[in-house]
């Protein structure tokens, strides 16, 4: 689709761009264009910012990436070697999922790609190349660079999994992030218990470990700190430098102090600092623009300590926001009637604050993949003493319904037509508000006990919190206090949320796991984990065959509801005490293992509609229009790129490592 073409109001959200499990999409900028100068200006040098980051994700993702990228660009690019071949189009698809994990892992899943080219083949055409193009070491050869990525491309028993979350196994040396060095699970999990024990009177404790790689030199476990003066210090200066810029054309004074405090952060490295900035990044809300920039989310981390660079850009969808803030100003309604202890229900919400927006640029662990909503700051005490922002990311969330209407996937799985009819009905609405409440209120809903340690759970914290978000949402969607905000239109909409839940929790997830695998991700154990527990205590779901073909059939909407909230308060207790056992059994027994009969039937119905299950994003193009004195007038927007090009070219705009 042309330039022109993506820009009529009947933008293009499907690509072309297809490989593997993957379909790119693109989304649209809605309002933009009117949008002032400085706005403009303020949200490109915060995407300069997001962009400067991506070679660190690759790098924490896996020490060898970032060299194994960059040799197989040089493959690519080479106009000496042959293009035509299957080998060559093998090497292509690989590198393109490279370029979507951001590393040789899957994105969803962590195991490692397998290639479908041989050594053979990369060695010969590695010596065509130029050797000046190729991420040579000072003094190495060509074959000496095989010889050390060979075998973490080709061989399967190398550093297999980049997150392995395996019961009993020692989860730092079995897992290839590269967060930690020549360390193993005990000693990080001392090291840092004897930070927290050091700090334990502290009102205001910092995310120990968030910024940094645990390394051990001579004996001695010290942490090399993630800073402009320490590990990756050349694309943090990039960020900063881009960070100052925005400082000068922000919105207001305030979001002028919140880029000042993530800069002196992203300089010092000093945890405090973040601290800091997460405060006074929460309690801003005049501004129409907002972003997330830094070490956040700990989902790559096998112990949930480790925060992987993320970046986006965002505006507020006007619109939407009315349906969110409908939400959060009733946040202490919902707190109050939250099926969970009394204890655990926090007596005063504050700070909850919630948005739609527009996403404008996506970057590191944000991209090609993205969340559609967000809930940030992560510390449970700064979420308890100042609050917390969510997003719901509208214009994401309409590119990915765009693309799935028409697909076919509900004619296949829904047990009949007056569900589909249900679904056709509700499910968008409904989806988009299971988000908002997720998000909104699910994560800053509840409270530790006193002295509970926020990371006692360890691997299974982050499953348990997802769920813990995700039955949340599913128990007041079905409240009529939603009919009453006029956030669902009746008292039957719901239904169609349970059912799209449970279906996808017990099957239809299923087509993102390989055969023989068992499910890792947080969030898909999570989905796995209430919809197999709810499926065990009744008849409120049932399995059932038509003509050789597996279905979910929900028999009592209202005892479905019950089982959310009677599972919700035991994640609740969970979480607000702190234990490890419980959370382990639960996790174990119904969100990790796959009954492989029903997973290969899943996998052959979904293989005939031709789908992929995974989507992706091309961001789009920011072009600075300059007047004749060499000043920026404007910034237009370009959906054109393809992306192969956009990978190349931030490949080398954007390469800092």
């Amino acid at each position: 689709m042309n330039y022109s073409d993506e820009c009529t109001p009947h933008f293009g959200y499907m690509t072309k761009e297809r490989f593997a499990d993957i379909q790119l999409l693109r989304y649209r900028l809605n309002g933009f264009e009117q949008l002032s100068l400085l706005q403009k200006k303020y949200i490109y040098y915060l995407s300069k910012a997001t962009l400067y980051g991506r070679d660190i994700t690759f790098d924490q993702f896996g020490k060898y990436n970032l060299r194994i990228r960059k040799m197989l660009e040089a493959v690519y690019t080479d106009l000496t070697v042959d293009h035509s071949t299957d080998d060559f189009r093998a090497l292509e698809v690989y590198l393109k999922r490279v370029w979507f994990s951001n590393g040789i892992y899957h994105h969803y899943g962590s195991e490692k790609f397998q290639p479908g080219f041989t050594a053979d083949y990369l060695r010969g055409v590695l010596q065509q190349v130029e050797p000046t193009r190729l991420p040579l070491r000072s003094g190495e050869t060509v074959g000496q660079m095989c010889d050390e990525l060979f075998p973490v491309i080709f061989d399967p028993t190398v550093l297999p999994k980049r997150v392995n979350k395996a019961d009993g196994a020692d989860l730092i040396q079995t897992s290839a992030c590269n967060f930690y060095e020549g360390v193993t699970q005990q000693e990080a999990e001392k090291y840092y218990a004897q930070k927290k024990a050091n700090d334990a009177d502290n009102p205001a404790p910092v995310s120990y470990g968030l910024n940094s790689t645990l390394v051990k030199r001579e004996g001695v476990v010290q942490e090399d700190v993630w800073c402009a003066n320490g590990r990756y210090a050349n694309p943090i200066r990039h960020i900063v430098y881009w960070l100052r810029k925005a400082q000068g054309v922000a919105e207001n004074a305030h979001q002028q102090r919140v880029l000042e405090l993530l800069i002196r952060y992203y300089e010092t490295g000093d945890l405090t600092c973040f601290n800091d900035y997460c405060i006074e990044w929460v309690s801003e809300h005049e501004g129409h623009i907002d972003f997330v920039n830094g070490f956040i989310e700990v989902y790559g981390d096998p112990l949930g300590l480790k925060g992987s660079w993320e970046g986006i850009v965002e505006y507020k969808d006007e619109e939407a926001t009315k349906r969110t803030q409908a939400i959060s100003q009733n946040a202490q309604w919902f707190e109050d009637h939250s099926p969970v202890d009394p204890r655990f229900r926090k007596p005063h919400v504050k700070g909850v604050t919630a948005n739609a927006i527009c996403a404008a640029m996506l970057g590191g662990d944000e991209y090609p993949s993205t969340a559609i909503g967000i809930n940030l700051p992560n510390a449970d005490w700064i979420r308890a003493e100042h609050g917390s922002k969510s997003i719901t990311i509208s214009n994401i969330t309409e590119a990915y319904n765009k693309a799935a209407h028409g697909s076919g996937f509900k004619e296949e799985f829904v047990v009949d037509e007056e569900t589909m009819a249900l679904i056709e009905k509700y499910g968008d609405k409904c989806d988009d508000l299971h988000t908002d409440l997720h998000e909104c209120l699910g994560h800053g809903s509840g409270q530790l006990l006193p002295g509970t340690d926020p990371d006692a759970l360890k691997a299974y914290g982050n499953t348990i919190e997802e769920a813990r978000a995700d039955l949340f949402g599913l128990y007041y969607i079905a409240d009529h206090k939603l009919v009453e905000l006029g956030l669902l239109p009746d008292d039957e909409a719901y239904k169609s949320q349970y059912y799209s839940y449970i279906m996808n929790g017990l099957m239809t997830q299923l087509i993102r796991i390989e055969p023989g695998h068992q499910i890792e991700e947080a969030h898909m154990r999570n989905r796995s984990l209430i919809a197999h527990w709810c499926y065990e205590q009744g008849d409120a779901i049932q399995m059932e065959q038509h003509e050789g073909k597996t279905f979910v059939r929900i028999n009592d909407y209202e005892a479905l509801r019950t089982l959310f909230a009677r599972l919700l308060a035991e994640i609740q207790r969970i979480k607000s005490e702190g234990d490890y056992e419980a959370a382990r059994q639960l996790v174990e027994r119904y969100a990790v293992k796959v009954d492989g009969k029903l997973h290969q039937e899943v996998l052959e119905r979904y293989k005939k509609l031709n789908l992929a299950p995974y989507k992706g994003f091309i961001n789009p193009v920011m072009v600075p229009v300059k007047d004749e004195e060499g000043n920026i007038c404007d910034i237009r927007l370009d959906y054109a790129e393809s992306y192969v090009h956009q990978m190349l070219r931030y490949g080398q705009e954007y390469g800092t490592m």
